[in-house]
């Protein structure tokens, strides 16, 4: 039994802190910015503006002083920062006896709003949510589906919820053969299956390659000759070269951007700049060195190269997408005017009678500056999702920062009440060999905390797609995005 003198110190302690809470309060009011210019009453986005505020500030110490009391650490409160605040002010008056001079204690409904939010926006992008599991499983489709319907019949069967084709393959014909497979499937299956068309963008690549040795292999120290246009030029000093597809990636370099090249299996510095040239110097490569190839891709983190989003052939395959899909993938969207210059083409298209639903792959460091003020927009048009694009992400931020983004990523997305897509490598040696390894199964897991995780192509994509729905089932009674839900145990 609690004595009197411990009664009075725990008062005076949730005294002091609700104090601190109130002002806590006060401060993320006056501190929430507009996200749009125009002001918004989205209640999400308002949710958005106040977790921002929130973490704008270090509360580390104050939440270990709530758990001394019992109460909410605020750890978990993304889709509810106000009702979670107000809950633990109102808990603190009562264990201080102080006066809560506050809105009323949140009821269950609106303490779970937000949650509601996420599952509704959930469901309008990616179809009704399957039985066992709240994660859906999307799967990249291989040129080989447009050739007939058994592959897509399979990966129905299996439990794909989301069919993505990628527009940077293949044509207009293959992506209405895939469609009409994919309806098909739908149909067998007696459920929705959704259609994600991934526009390319501007695809920054390696062209053809010079080089004093047959098949050069870069190592610590080498150097590089990239050329904006024309024939890669090799010379005694710089012995290999390679054109790029994009001129602007070679004329806007300086000397010190940092270049990491295939899925960042080297890492390279500008070392000079001259008239449509640059040499770059190899400060970082993989064991045994790296293969300069043609058609390999090229992250510039430290570079704006000023492009469009939208390339001349992107502008061309929309009248395709609009035709065949649910929702469209928008790769290098770092702005919302860019979603505006998407949604302009679209018009000059022509849209469909249904409502395109928006992926933005977010893949690029001025993408994640942004990202808070690309939610705020892109909301308003519809059904919307944000992809972490984990293999370009880490090429262009490095591969440390990549698992502390992608969690405030997912923070940022259910504060607004945006599904996320888990991309990238998910069981990829599965995908391919048949047979995962142990650290791609725990990402896996991880992946259950997102709203759908996508699958790229490969021999075992059918038994990968079966392992990751029963896998997602099973996660599913343990976890719902940062909250462990404690089922009951059965192995001891």
């Amino acid at each position: 039994m609690m004595n009197i003198r411990e009664t009075t110190d725990t008062g005076i302690r949730a005294a002091e802190i609700y104090a601190e809470m109130v002002n806590l309060r006060e401060t993320i009011l006056n501190e929430t910015r507009p996200l749009s210019s125009s002001g918004d009453d989205d209640p999400a986005i308002v949710n958005l503006g106040h977790y921002l505020a929130l973490r704008r500030h270090d509360i580390r110490l104050l939440q270990r002083r709530l758990m001394a009391l019992g109460l909410s650490s605020m750890g978990r409160l993304e889709s509810r920062v106000l009702p979670t605040i107000d809950a633990v002010i109102h808990a603190l008056a009562a264990l201080s006896g102080a006066r809560a001079d506050i809105p009323a204690m949140p009821s269950e409904l609106e303490f779970f709003a937000g949650e509601m939010r996420l599952e509704a926006a959930s469901a309008a992008l990616f179809g009704v949510t399957p039985p066992t599991r709240r994660t859906r499983i999307m799967v990249t489709l291989p040129s080989e589906a447009a050739e007939g319907p058994d592959l897509i019949l399979d990966l129905a069967r299996s439990g794909m919820d989301v069919a993505r084709i990628n527009c940077a393959h293949d044509g207009a014909d293959a992506w209405r053969a895939m469609t009409a497979s994919i309806r098909s499937a739908a149909n067998v299956v007696g459920r929705d299956i959704k259609i994600l068309m991934d526009i390319a963008g501007p695809k920054i690549r390696t062209g053809e390659v010079a080089s004093a040795d047959k098949k050069p292999r870069l190592q610590i120290g080498d150097r590089v000759r990239l050329v904006a246009n024309g024939v890669p030029r090799i010379d005694d000093a710089v012995t290999r070269s390679a054109a790029v597809s994009l001129p602007e990636m070679v004329t806007r370099l300086s000397v010190g951007d940092r270049l990491r090249y295939d899925d960042g299996k080297l890492e390279a510095v500008v070392e000079s700049v001259g008239t449509g040239e640059a040499v770059i110097l190899v400060r970082r490569t993989k064991s045994g060195g790296t293969r300069l190839k043609a058609e390999k891709g090229i992250n510039l983190p430290d570079t704006a190269l000023g492009l469009s989003p939208l390339t001349t052939k992107d502008e061309a395959d929309l009248e395709t997408v609009i035709e065949c899909a649910d929702l469209i993938g928008y790769s290098f969207v770092s702005r919302p005017e860019d979603i505006d210059l998407l949604d302009s083409v679209l018009d000059r298209h022509g849209r469909t009678d249904h409502p395109l639903g928006l992926i933005a792959k977010i893949e690029q460091p001025l993408a994640l500056t942004n990202l808070p003020a690309l939610i705020a927009r892109a909301r308003k048009r519809g059904p919307f999702g944000v992809m972490i694009a984990r293999g370009d992400l880490a090429a262009e931020i490095g591969f440390e920062r990549l698992a502390e983004m992608q969690e405030e990523i997912l923070w940022v997305c259910e504060a607004a009440s945006v599904p996320c897509i888990w991309a990238t490598q998910v069981l990829e040696d599965m995908v391919k060999e048949g047979i995962p390894t142990r650290g791609e199964m725990t990402d896996a897991a991880m992946a259950a905390r997102a709203e759908c995780v996508m699958l790229n192509k490969g021999p075992a994509v059918v038994e990968a797609v079966s392992l990751l729905d029963r896998l997602m089932g099973r996660m599913n009674d343990h976890v719902f995005k940062k909250t462990a839900t404690l089922r009951a145990l059965k192995s001891w």
